[in-house]
């Protein structure tokens, strides 16, 4: 019995609002395949895909696919397989899939195959068990043969991201691996190192101490335990200078001597009066 898929609610997206605006180059181009006319209109829309599947500016002579191409410039396939095998190769799978957990492979497989970002963690967690238990390809195939892709593309337009506002799309601007490979390769590197590789590049007997402080992995860890003290710039720079200045003494003490002031003789406004006559 397989297991049904989780209910998502969707998120209001630029996709899901109807545009007002008037054309611009901001607006994404439709590539057709039965517009083309030419050989260069097909080299066109086989480079669109590349570019829309790939997320490559420039298109590696190792990533293309020469079986995918002859068949859709002979019209065996549609556009909407030539897609679909561009997800299936093995430069899908080497280059995206493998670099990336479930639910952010699901994100970029949307953005690039739908033309929409995913509908927030729900959705990634719910597409991410069809990934563990159909694989990539059964992933693959249950996008591309999803209701709405070929509402928005049917079989014969190259996936592009839709209602685009501004800036670039963003399946050119997203990078191939996130937080999570680059974390996992650095600790995968770290914590490889063993006692046997520290010793080759070591002369003389060393110490278990100096053993485990030559592994990153025993380094790292003990860096991450250790207690930084919080420094208040304003707060010691005033506790320095404080006790750098000598205040003096202006206490009193009880046996100190009071000065004494002597009395100096005035002379009164009335001294040069007259004195009354003795009897």
């Amino acid at each position: 019995m397989s297991i049904p898929l989780l209910k998502v609610k969707p998120q209001t997206q630029n996709q899901r609002v109807d545009g007002y605006d008037v054309l611009d180059e901001d607006d994404p181009q439709m590539y057709r395949l039965a517009d083309a006319i030419s050989d260069s209109d097909v080299n066109a829309i086989i480079w669109a895909a590349y570019r829309q599947i790939f997320s490559e500016h420039l298109i590696l002579e190792s990533y293309r696919q020469p079986f995918l191409e002859s068949q859709l410039r002979n019209r065996a396939i549609t556009v909407r397989e030539f897609v679909r095998g561009l997800g299936k190769t093995d430069t899908f799978r080497e280059q995206i899939a493998e670099l990336n957990s479930n639910y952010r492979l699901v994100d970029i497989v949307f953005k690039r195959f739908l033309g929409r970002a995913s509908y927030g963690k729900d959705e990634q967690i719910a597409q991410s068990i069809v990934i563990a238990t159909k694989g990539l390809h059964g992933f693959i195939d249950a996008v591309v043969d999803g209701e709405e892709y070929a509402t928005n593309f049917g079989d014969d337009i190259v996936p592009y991201q839709r209602r685009r506002m501004e800036a670039r799309p963003f399946n050119l601007v997203n990078p191939r691996y996130g937080d999570y490979w680059r974390m996992r390769q650095l600790e995968l590197g770290l914590a490889t190192r063993s006692y046997y590789q520290v010793r080759r590049y070591q002369a003389g007997d060393l110490d278990r101490k100096v053993i485990r402080q030559a592994i990153p992995a025993a380094f790292l860890n003990m860096a991450q335990s250790m207690v930084i003290p919080q420094i208040t710039p304003q707060r010691d720079v005033a506790r320095a200078t404080a006790s750098s200045i000598k205040i003096p003494d202006m206490t009193r003490n009880g046996d100190m001597v009071k000065p004494m002031v002597k009395p100096v003789s005035v002379a009164l406004p009335y001294r040069y009066l007259p004195s009354a006559p003795k009897s």
